[in-house]
């Protein structure tokens, strides 16, 4: 009998929990520490990947290769099914994106969401976006999944709907409307679709920060917080740069630090050293 794939996973998880609430994990470890604290999916954002694995803007830069290490990275270690940012597609034909979902179905992907910007895409939580065509946008679809669209910040409410019922129709199973700064647009995009509707509840950006009741309340289904672990991460880490170079010492910053028990207690690693154990016996054994 064949496992439950992936994408069925990410579907289950959705009916569990209303909105589901999918966390940014930036490596493989964080998606084992977001497992452990009992989410029911993750995401890998393409900021992230752009920033986190190749210190790089979220300027359409990095590609499918670097998005593609990092998801089998934590598909190999982590059991939640993954939701995965592909910018544009990575590449201009239905060709291209055809090769990036059957890339990301082969690696482990549960889901993935793509845009309507042109190729040299910009966060969608800045300015001087541009997006193509709807009728482009939808043969992109065609050969896709999932569908994210940045309409709203260009071209107005009334406009990002209308596309984004033309991208459901050409079968998008999710919409993602980005930037989205009043909670009642939200029931407005769910009122007129009949798909899931996904909030990207990103620190810093135009969006205010919604709590799950109001989400709720809207009729969002999935709640989004792309890269708050790994924006906490970078801000540790840089008072922990800046107190070992002025103090001489890390002492001032243990606080801040996880412990060497809970890293190996995330990681199962006692359990690693006494299969090792239990190997190097047997080749005593054997030698006797």
């Amino acid at each position: 009998m064949n496992p439950i794939s992936a994408g069925a996973r990410f579907r289950a998880a959705m009916k569990a929990e209303k909105p589901l609430q999918c966390v940014g994990a930036i490596n493989a470890y964080h998606a084992r520490l977001a497992e452990r604290t009992g989410y029911k999916s993750i995401y890998l954002s393409g900021g992230g990947v752009a920033a986190g694995s190749l210190g790089l803007p979220d300027l359409g830069i990095s590609n499918l290769e670097d998005v593609l290490t990092d998801l089998r990275r934590i598909t190999d270690v982590c059991s939640l099914p993954l939701l995965v940012d592909v910018d544009t597609g990575f590449g201009a034909s239905a060709f291209n994106i055809a090769r990036t979902v059957k890339s990301l179905i082969k690696s482990g992907a549960a889901a993935m969401h793509i845009e309507d910007q042109v190729g040299a895409k910009r966060c969608g939580h800045r300015p001087g976006k541009e997006l193509v065509s709807a009728q482009e946008m939808c043969d992109r679809i065609k050969s896709a999944v999932d569908a994210r669209t940045d309409g709203l910040a260009g071209e107005g409410l009334e406009a990002a709907i209308a596309r984004a019922v033309k991208y459901v129709e050409a079968g998008a199973d999710m919409i993602f409307p980005e930037a989205v700064t009043v909670l009642s647009h939200y029931r407005r995009f769910v009122d007129a679709l009949k798909v899931p509707v996904l909030a990207n509840i990103t620190e810093f950006g135009a969006t205010p920060l919604f709590t799950l009741d109001e989400l709720r309340s809207a009729g969002v289904a999935i709640a989004l917080y792309p890269l708050s672990a790994f924006r906490a991460m970078n801000a540790a880490a840089l008072k922990v740069y800046n107190a070992i170079r002025r103090e001489g010492t890390q002492k001032s910053v243990l606080d801040l630090m996880q412990t060497r028990d809970d890293l190996y207690d995330t990681l199962d690693y006692h359990a690693y050293e006494r299969k090792l154990d239990r190997l190097f016996a047997k080749d005593k054994e054997k030698e006797k």
